[in-house]
């Protein structure tokens, strides 16, 4: 199977940052920059998806702990964080300051976790960046570890969204550069798809540029606006469920 190598891109992404930049800010830009901004909104989505303070989340595609570092004021149960970048999870694990969570190298789709332990598994801008096939695979360890009744959360890039075509251009511009990112789009249909061949259930699927969540606190995002109320990611939600 060919594809774009994300492990190697993407460290050798951190690398060129961490030459270019102070250490803070490679590790914000190393994530997309507005750390603290998207931090904060993807706390208050996973909480509104009924993430609890005891319970057990893993963190897919953690980064520099852009989640982790505002989780870990509210999130006393376990929390588990895996990327491909020592980096990024060396910064990550400092940020956080608590030495009971677990931040994890891999180097392949899987999820280094028992079965059934998990209320709670989140891929922000992971999905994104992989081959479909790769995103099932995760999927199916995502079940494989959630207890009954727990929770994906996923975000995903959609034709159907109008601010998505941006990052498809940029991905038409790059087609021949084999040192960029991959940006992936899925469709809904192929979401379905998925689940039919999945213990999971879709329970909501949100537009990307939609306010859609609670949010805790106002939050100024990179243009300067100002989200209050409700917030969204930008990128489309998807929320599946283990039956229990």
């Amino acid at each position: 199977m060919s594809k774009l190598d994300y492990k190697h891109t993407y460290n050798q992404h951190v690398a060129q940052l961490s030459a270019d930049h102070d250490r803070d800010r490679a590790m914000e830009l190393a994530i997309g920059g507005q750390f603290e901004a998207y931090g904060l909104l993807e706390r208050d989505l996973l909480i509104s998806c009924g993430l609890e303070p005891e319970h057990y989340l893993i963190d897919i595609g953690c980064g520099s702990g852009r989640l982790a570092h505002p989780l870990s004021a509210y999130l006393t149960g376990p929390y588990l964080g895996t990327d491909v970048v020592p980096e990024l999870l060396s910064y990550a694990r400092e940020l956080c300051n608590r030495p009971e969570w677990r931040f994890e190298l891999i180097d392949s789709i899987a999820i280094p976790a028992p079965d059934s332990v998990a209320d709670m598994v989140c891929f922000f801008s992971v999905f994104t960046h992989l081959l479909h096939e790769e995103s099932f695979v995760y999927l199916q360890e995502a079940q494989r570890v959630l207890k009954p009744g727990g929770k994906v959360v996923f975000s995903f890039l959609e034709f159907a969204i109008p601010c998505h075509w941006d990052i498809f251009s940029g991905n038409i511009a790059n087609v021949n550069n084999k040192d960029v990112h991959l940006n992936m789009f899925m469709s809904r249909d192929g979401i379905q798809a998925w689940v039919d061949h999945l213990d999971l259930e879709i329970v909501q699927i949100s537009d990307g540029d939609k306010p859609h969540f609670p949010i805790q606190q106002p939050v100024t995002v990179g243009d300067g606006s100002i989200m209050e109320g409700m917030g969204n990611l930008g990128q489309s939600v998807c929320v599946l469920q283990k039956p229990s």
